[in-house]
Parts: structure tokens; C-alpha cells; sequence
């Protein structure tokens, strides 16, 4: 049973992913709220899984409460939520440590299959946005600079706030699988799919993706796809 935490501003949203969720025989809501400031003592009550956040909130927004989130020991994966594939601050949410980000009218079928592959540390994007947000990084390089004073578990130097030298030097850190593997993730391929390409098992593709992180001093897949694009081998 995947464990859920809703935080949106909006009730009606909520009540709308409520439905949504509640209909799957392996997800469940167990707390809702209704400000960013509310998450962490709702996550530290109720102990879910994942938190689908909602950008923009009126005292403390998504991405600030994504940041204490994730300065946790173990924090629950983050997925975003907005209303434009192309919001500003989608950029700013990944760098701060989401697993990706959904769109509010995902269709209810898509959302549960997204919760399901985020749950198991996998990315979730749709691919159109995904493309948009690559582009993004491509041709505006400070609008995903890290904010100032921006503080979390890892420093995440910023996939997509350094130029190409940068990028690459800081992929440069990594060994030769580590850097196959990388592209493959920057790919959006899956463990399973990296694990049968490259005839290797999951539990090693999963540490290769744990070296790397470390490595790159980043926070998830998603940031690892960031820099790979950012240095232009994509």
C-alpha cells in the first residue's frame, strides 16, 4: 500500500485526488494539507510514502517545503504538482530534491501508475513536459540557478545552473559504467531497462544510481538527467 500526503491549497484539488486515489487498491491518503508550513508535522505523524505538492502555496510554498524534506535522514518522495508543464518554479522544485512533477488534470488511471513508479524511486514526467523542460535548461541556465541560502540534506550544485564545461567536468567524477548509466537515466530508462541493456542486475544498476548521486552530490534521477542534458550528451 503506498502511503500518500496531499498538500494543495486549493480543497477542491484535494478532494479531487482523494477520489482519484482512494478508487486504487494500493494507494491511500493519509493526511491532506493545506500549506507547505503543515508537511513536515503531517509527515512526521503519519509517516507516508510519498507527497504530492503543490507548487504554489500562500505561506510556505512547495519547493521550500520540499527543501526541509529532504535535509530528513530518510525523507518520503516528493512529487510536484502544477497547473503549466512550463511554470518556473517546476525547475527550482527539482533542484531542491522532487522526484518530478505531474500535471493537475492528469488523467486518474496515469496518475496511479505515476504514484506507482515514483514510489519505487523512479522520475515521473509526462513527456511533452519533460521536453519543455529540457529546453528550458537548455537556453535559460539562471532561471535554475539554486537560491540563495537554499539549504537541504546534499548541496545540489544546480543541474542546469552551470555552463557545459561545468557540467561535464562535474560528470568527469564518474567511472565509465557510472557514466553509461547516467546517460541511461538522463534517458528516462528505467532500472529494468538499464539492468537488461547493459546485462547487469538491478540491485547493481540501483548501486551504480547510488554511487552516481553520491558522487555528483545530487539528490535524485531526476537531477542526474538535469546535468547530463545541461552538458549536452543528450
Amino acid at each position: 500500500m503506498i502511503r500518500v500526503l496531499l498538500a494543495d491549497d486549493d480543497p477542491l484539488v484535494r478532494a479531487g485526488l482523494r477520489l482519484m486515489l482512494g478508487a486504487a487498491e494500493d494507494t491511500t491518503v493519509v493526511a491532506e494539507a493545506s500549506d507547505g508550513a503543515e508537511v513536515s508535522a503531517l509527515v512526521d505523524r503519519h509517516g507516508p510514502d510519498l507527497v504530492l505538492m503543490d507548487i504554489r502555496m500562500p505561506l510556505m510554498d512547495g519547493i521550500e517545503a520540499t527543501r526541509v524534506l529532504r535535509a530528513r535522514a530518510e525523507p518520503p518522495e516528493i512529487i510536484m504538482l502544477t497547473t503549466l508543464a512550463t511554470d518556473g518554479y517546476v525547475l527550482r522544485a527539482l533542484q531542491a530534491g522532487a522526484g518530478g512533477f505531474l500535471l493537475k488534470h492528469t488523467q486518474p488511471q496515469d496518475l496511479v501508475a505515476a504514484l506507482r513508479k515514483a514510489a519505487s524511486g523512479e522520475p515521473v514526467f509526462s513527456p511533452d513536459a519533460l521536453r519543455q523542460l529540457v529546453d528550458t535548461v537548455a537556453v535559460s541556465p539562471d532561471e535554475v540557478r539554486p537560491a540563495p541560502g537554499a539549504t537541504g540534506a546534499r548541496r545540489a550544485p544546480g543541474p542546469g545552473g552551470q555552463d557545459v564545461h561545468d557540467a561535464r567536468e562535474l560528470l568527469g567524477r564518474l567511472g565509465a559504467r557510472e557514466r553509461e548509466v547516467s546517460l541511461a537515466v538522463a534517458e528516462g530508462k528505467t532500472n529494468a531497462q538499464i539492468a537488461a541493456e547493459m546485462y547487469l542486475s538491478i540491485p547493481t544498476v540501483k548501486a551504480h544510481v547510488s554511487h552516481i548521486l553520491a558522487k555528483l552530490e545530487l539528490n535524485n534521477r531526476v537531477q542526474t538527467a538535469l546535468l547530463v542534458y545541461r552538458a549536452g550528451l543528450i
